[in-house]
């Protein structure tokens, strides 16, 4: 598992996702990568789901993140 937080966010994300973000800048990966992380720490639904599937409560917040991109 990869202990960055870019790392983390990139194998939350779906295949097609991950090959897309993996090709933007360095800064923005980590600016999404942040967002990503503010996401799971903020959002009460998310540690429900976290509760139960930690990988699938990161995936929604990768989603989450990557629908209020432009």
């Amino acid at each position: 598992m990869p202990a960055d937080a870019i790392g983390r966010f990139l194998a939350a994300l779906d295949p097609d996702h991950r090959e897309a973000v993996s090709g933007r800048p360095r800064e923005e990966q980590e600016r999404l990568a942040a967002a990503w992380e503010r996401e799971l720490e903020s959002d009460d639904e998310l540690d429900t789901l976290d509760e139960l599937s930690p990988p699938a409560a990161e995936a929604e917040a990768a989603r989450r993140v990557l629908a209020r991109e432009p």
